[in-house]
């Protein structure tokens, strides 16, 4: 039985994953966090998923603090070594970053020094730690799969976009230097960038109603990007016969970015 474990796995990309690998058949350990109402639909989504016949652990904790990190390692461990089971895909699909100008007239307005720090350890450092982690927890074996989230703002700039950019342009360079280093290991490591997909934390960004406006005018397939697109990538990279991929940036978005270079016009 093969087993994926999801960071960010209540919604957006990490939910659409999860659902993907379920219908493979994988085992799913999931991250996420989530309050109030949030909590209750991670809730419900976990059992729809376990009435597929599949094991389903969800752990409602901050998958950026190290603590948290080394307890969810060790419960998983734990679980399966029993089994002498490892973790076949590890995706990393956080979304949670500082918005804001690095310049403004206000100082109050700009980024801090915190929320800059706390974007890049966040949605890029945090993979590395992870990833490092669960190496030495002996956790991935040959042919497992890391997958992490990127996005357009890891080469473009953008209003309030700055921190994330940061973010996203790191995460790409870890992905590069750990698929480099565990290449003896036949472990592969990519990263997915799917074109401007209304997921919760895209709505968040200021403007996005204008990005997948053009978008959506501009894509070959006349729609936007789903979430699904970006995990069906995923279950296809997963496979045996993707092993020689690896250390990429891949493209998820239907061409649309074939049209990139129009949008500071638009």
């Amino acid at each position: 039985m093969k087993n994926a474990l999801i960071l960010g796995s209540s919604s957006g990309f990490g939910k659409a994953t999860v659902m993907e690998l379920a219908k493979k058949g994988y085992n799913i350990y999931g991250v996420h966090l989530d309050l109030g109402s949030a909590r209750i639909k991670a809730e419900e989504f976990i059992e729809e998923i376990s009435s597929m016949g599949i094991k389903v652990k969800f752990f409602n904790t901050n998958a950026a603090n190290p603590q948290n990190r080394n307890h969810v390692i060790e419960a998983i461990s734990n679980e399966l070594k029993d089994l002498n089971g490892k973790i076949n895909v590890f995706m990393h699909s956080i979304a949670f970053g500082a918005l804001g100008n690095f310049i403004d007239k206000s100082r109050d307005a700009e980024i801090t020094a915190q929320k800059m720090e706390m974007s890049i350890n966040v949605m890029a450092l945090s993979l590395l730690y992870w990833v490092q982690d669960l190496f030495h927890a002996d956790l991935f074996k040959e042919n497992s799969r890391i997958f992490a989230m990127t996005s357009n703002g890891s080469n473009m700039a953008t209003n309030n976009y700055g921190a994330i950019s940061v973010a996203k342009a790191a995460l790409e360079s870890i992905v590069r230097q750990i698929a480099f280093e565990l290449a003896p290991f036949k472990i592969t490591a990519n990263a997915i960038l799917a074109g401007p997909t209304p997921t919760p934390s895209g709505l968040k960004i200021p403007g996005f109603e204008r990005m997948i406006k053009f978008a959506k005018e501009f894509s070959p397939f006349n729609r936007l990007t789903t979430p699904e697109d970006a995990a069906r990538m995923i279950g296809l990279l997963s496979s045996e016969e993707a092993s020689w991929i690896t250390g990429q940036v891949i493209r998820v978005d239907g061409g649309q970015s074939l049209f990139t270079n129009l949008y500071d016009g638009y």
